[in-house]
């Protein structure tokens, strides 16, 4: 895109009253170097409307400890930017993406930060080496060393959420659903202690956490990031966490070895939009935005944490990321936050009158540092220009730069000494897995159990379903990729299986485990495991529209082995509470194991006891998310009106405290399949109950949770790819004997919709041109859509809009689609595609030639 400057100007009179009472020198005292109290009066140009203003004195006070801006660092900062130029000031307000920058970059631009994102990795290599990883982290600082001017090392950030997520043989730990469910504080301290250490080997300075959402809809494709529905779980979080992470703050040194910054998100009731819908709107009140959404931040401020980042979302209609009123008047006001807010994936770009490009707007709001992945280098130059016209004032630039050079000190990053970094044998360590598997046994949650559990570790057991065996699904989203999807378990050098555990456990007891995925058996069991669930999924991509548990295998292997008189446990795997009231009637005990991570034998722990039948370790997980009673989803939460959940906020069975669940109802409250009439790939996702297939001369190939893959013999390719978002888009590729790619599914009758005038539609972006035809098609119906692409400009976004009536006079049986969208192509081409569904026509729609 062509950088645009905003028509933004402020005079410092109508903008900022921001000041520093620092008296610099040999004589200072902590006292005269903290920074006095902001008045922030409001622009003219300021987006807060009334229902989104925030009234800093109805807010309750928090503080950074002192020792975030003790005397020396305040002299060290001060005496810095002294000799800082414009440019260099700029530049440690604006954060690269390694997969878009690279360390000869950082010769000629100043950047303050870099990140890995969470598709980003050394050379583009998701399973890369952690020595690669070091090197990386040890390339970008070398160059940014060699810089002319004052030297200022970068700060180097990763989402390191569940454990060091990003990296091959880190300890994965279960996601905040399960950590909320296990309440206790102290495990929490101690895995933010692991997974600094885990970061700080590989060479990162700083991890996007601890995530302080409290989701209200669990629709919400992030539910599994919060700790709990109820906010006492995230303010009794909070601060040990924080403190696991960086160690308390002293005056007198930076953080100790093996510490690193953290960074409490996303500030603020990203967890309460309507809808569950992410990057949303929270359309509520001032009070309702305190009590509940304020969650813990207070606590994580008061524990010193170094940095925080502003939410995508928005509060009645106003972004985060705008409204100075929340990131000023009361983030620098009663909560007392001395440390730096950074903003979230080019949000700043979602402002009215603002670009990815360029955005005044957000920095004079109150964002100190752009996280702008792939938009670093127009967005510094657009900041320079608009530092250097007063559009940005100097007040505010110099305050976003103190307090970024603040944090840095505080985080060590001036002291050339990084005695843990290279020590891999730290990732996945002994202990480290140890830690992981008391926090997988403290995590399940026993919402069922007829007598089955314990199981005799001498007994006869078979393990069922495809996740048991699956490191991969038992860890989710964020794991090695964003999505978490595409990951085998020899991606996980360090981990165990849940399969695994209970094998492990019972051959130890004297007994015989035997895994069939489909819970086929020559020999009756005397007991079945079964382990089914969602399969990872992360931001957007995991937005729902019912909590109703889709997939019929695991009920029909569960009513299978029931009516087989053989006793059954179901080990339900997700990030979030589902209906699923037919799989639990159907089962004698069902755990709810959340994503438990790599430790997959802390479930084997409580599930399988002596050869007595005694427990070596009970239940002790409560629900932090109420179990829903129907599918509908709507949110209805501890507290509310009318709250009457399936097993309420708190619930929990143990082996000490047994109860008795009754047959439940299966009335769904859910009709039909929703979404898989009209639409069909959205927002980076397949909308159940379609899924694409690759064709080509060799057979088929049918993804499931993959985001890539390719057809029997490499005649067309796909993997996920940014588009509108990240990863949103799939990226096709035919090779020179072309294939076909398709989306499929049971049939559905689009008849009325060809008789309302509806069309398919689609966006694409023409990667390689076709030298060969390709075709459109809707089941036996195609038409010829070779010219369209072939006038198309290379990398350039497009809609393509064809009437299903002109696709039915080409062949298409509209009475009974399983196929409503594909493209083949009888040679080589290259194309992106998203947000493939059905839409009006408007006039705009083309009709090929068939």
């Amino acid at each position: 895109m062509t950088p645009r400057f905003l028509n933004l100007r402020r005079s410092a009179a109508s903008v900022l009253a921001l000041g520093f009472a620092l008296s610099v020198g040999a004589c200072a005292t902590p006292g005269t170097l903290r920074p006095t109290p902001i008045t922030y009066v409001k622009p003219a140009d300021s987006l807060v409307t009334d229902v989104s203003r925030a009234h800093p004195d109805l807010w309750p006070h928090a503080a950074s400890p002192t020792a975030m801006s003790d005397a020396a660092t305040e002299a060290f900062v001060t005496e810095l930017m002294s000799r800082m130029t414009l440019e260099e000031k700029v530049g440690q307000t604006i954060q690269a993406d390694i997969a878009s920058i690279t360390p000869e970059d950082l010769l000629t631009y100043p950047l303050g930060s870099i990140l890995a994102g969470g598709n980003s990795s050394p050379g583009g290599d998701e399973r890369a080496s952690a020595q690669a990883w070091v090197e990386l982290a040890q390339a970008f600082r070398a160059a940014a060393a060699q810089r002319a001017g004052a030297k200022i090392p970068l700060i180097y950030g990763i989402d390191a959420v569940h454990g060091h997520n990003n990296i091959v043989g880190a300890t994965l730990f279960p996601h905040n659903i399960g950590l909320g469910a296990a309440r206790d504080p102290d495990l929490i301290r101690r895995i933010g202690e692991a997974t600094a250490l885990e970061v700080a080997v590989t060479g990162a300075d700083w991890t996007f956490g601890p995530t302080l959402a409290v989701p209200q809809d669990d629709r919400w494709g992030r539910a599994y990031e919060g700790y709990a529905e109820n906010p006492e779980v995230a303010r009794s979080y909070a601060g040990p966490m924080t403190l696991g992470l960086q160690g308390e703050l002293s005056a007198d040194h930076p953080l100790a070895s093996g510490h690193i910054a953290g960074s409490a998100k996303h500030f603020l009731a990203d967890g309460g939009t309507t809808g569950g819908k992410d990057q949303g709107d929270f359309a509520g009140t001032e009070r309702e935005l305190i009590d509940v959404h304020l969650s813990g931040y207070p606590q994580a401020i008061d524990a010193g944490v170094l940095s925080i980042m502003a939410s995508f979302s928005s509060w009645n209609g106003v972004k985060h990321s705008g409204n100075e009123t929340i990131l000023t008047d009361v983030l620098r006001g009663p909560l007392g936050f001395d440390g730096f807010v950074v903003s979230d994936w080019n949000a700043h770009g979602q402002l009215p009158g603002c670009s990815n490009e360029s955005c005044a707007l957000a920095f004079n709001a109150g964002i100190d540092m752009f996280m702008a992945p792939d938009s670093w280098k127009p967005l510094y130059e657009n900041t320079l220009a608009q530092a250097r016209s007063g559009e940005i004032p100097m007040a505010r630039l110099d305050e976003a730069v103190r307090r970024i050079l603040r944090v840095k000190v505080k985080t060590g990053l001036f002291q050339d000494a990084r005695p843990v970094e290279g020590r891999l044998e730290e990732l996945g360590s002994p202990a480290h897995r140890a830690l992981a598997r008391e926090a997988v046994r403290k995590s399940l949650v026993l919402l069922k159990n007829e007598g089955v559990l314990p199981i005799r570790s001498n007994a006869r057991v078979l393990v069922a379903g495809t996740a048991a065996d699956d490191i991969g699904q038992a860890s989710g989203g964020w794991t090695l990729t964003w999505q978490g999807t595409g990951n085998s378990n020899a991606d996980f050098p360090n981990g165990q299986s849940i399969w695994s555990g209970v094998e492990e456990a019972v051959r130890a007891g004297g007994g015989a485990a035997t895994l069939s995925a489909d819970g086929a058996y020559s020999q009756k069991p005397d007991v079945a495991i079964v382990v089914f669930g969602e399969t990872p999924y992360a931001e957007f991509q995991g937005d729902v529209d019912t909590l109703d548990f889709l997939p019929s295998e695991p009920l029909e292997t569960l009513r299978r082995l029931k009516a087989a008189g053989i006793p059954t446990v179901s080990v339900f795997l997700s990030g979030r509470p589902m209906w699923t009231n037919p799989e639990i009637n159907a089962s004698d005990a069902f755990v709810a194991a959340w994503l438990p991570g790599t430790e997959g034998g802390g479930v084997a722990d409580v599930l399988i006891g002596d050869a007595a039948g005694k427990a070596r370790h009970d239940f002790h997980g409560k629900l932090s998310f109420s179990w829903p009673k129907d599918a509908r989803g709507e949110p209805l939460n501890v507290g509310q009106p009318g709250y009457d959940p399936q097993f309420a906020y708190g619930y929990g069975l143990s082996y000490a405290r047994p109860g008795r669940v009754g047959t439940l109802s299966e009335e769904s409250g859910v009709t039909g399949e929703v979404g898989s009439i009209d639409r069909y790939f959205v927002d980076g996702r397949f909308v159940a109950p379609w899924s694409l297939m690759l064709r080509d001369a060799g057979g088929e190939f049918r993804l499931g949770a993959e985001s890539s893959g390719a057809s029997p013999r490499a005649g067309v390719t796909v993997r996920s790819t940014d588009g509108a978002g990240q990863e949103s888009a799939r990226a096709l590729t035919f090779g020179a004997a072309g294939g076909h790619a398709l989306i499929v599914a049971r049939p559905v009758d689009l008849t009325r919709q060809a008789n309302g005038e509806m069309a398919l539609t689609f966006r694409y972006r023409v990667d390689a041109r076709p030298d060969a035809a390709v075709m459109l098609t809707l089941g036996s119906g195609q038409v010829d859509v070779s010219a369209i692409f072939q006038a198309a400009p290379l990398g350039e976004w497009r809609t393509l809009k064809t009437p299903l009536s002109c696709l039915k006079d080409a062949g298409a049986d509209l009475a009974a689609v399983d196929q409503p969208w594909g493209l083949r192509s009888a040679g080589a081409f290259g194309v992106t595609v998203e947000d493939i569904r059905l839409g009006s026509d408007e006039g705009d729609a083309v009709c090929p030639a068939a």
